[in-house]
């Protein structure tokens, strides 16, 4: 008992939740500029492991429908945070997927390879219908502390939602615009 009781004594700090996280405040065509992959996705699984003293949840998932980015059926989404090996890690700023929905999702790949969401939760939209059917498209505040990026002083995220097609004529025009420069 003693043993175990020093063990998490020892471990406690390795554990313990990271700091808050600060943000830089993107806005909707920030995000689509700086993904090098925009896409609609269903979760199909995940697993999560150690990089570091950092846990990654690697979320793998079926692409539906694709406007910028590498044609692939299938990618994997590191997200900080998660379960691995009995230990829970907590990343402000960073969401939590669930298997079996769909998403919009802003991503961008390291030259290591792997791919992450821009802007952590900034980068996922989550699709849901309205009263009239109508699907949408929607990111919740973020409350992690954001700081703009002329002045960089503190500043409230305010969320976004639109319809879903407003959202993919939005890109699809952002994505063209930005080709034709």
């Amino acid at each position: 008992m003693r043993r175990i009781l020093l063990l998490q004594l020892c471990l406690t700090p390795w554990v313990a939740p990271l700091p808050g996280a600060t943000l830089e405040r993107l806005t909707l065509d920030d995000v689509i500029q700086k993904s090098t992959e925009i896409v609609r996705a269903r979760v199909v699984g995940s697993s999560a492991n150690f990089r570091g003293s950092v846990i990654y949840t690697h979320w793998k998932v079926e692409v539906l429908e694709r406007w910028k980015g590498v044609d692939q059926a299938t990618l994997e989404v590191r997200i900080p945070g998660g379960v691995a090996n009995g230990f829970r890690q907590d990343v402000p700023g960073a969401p939590a997927l669930v298997q079996g929905r769909e998403y919009l999702l802003f991503l961008w790949t390291a030259k290591t390879g792997a791919t992450y969401l821009t802007g952590l939760s900034q980068g996922l939209f989550e699709l849901s219908k309205d009263a009239a059917d109508q699907l949408l498209a929607s990111r919740a505040a973020i409350s992690e502390t954001m700081l703009d990026r002329k002045t960089w002083q503190p500043v409230k995220d305010e969320g976004v939602q639109m319809r879903y097609c407003e959202m993919t004529a939005h890109v699809t025009a952002t994505v063209a615009g930005k080709a034709n420069k």
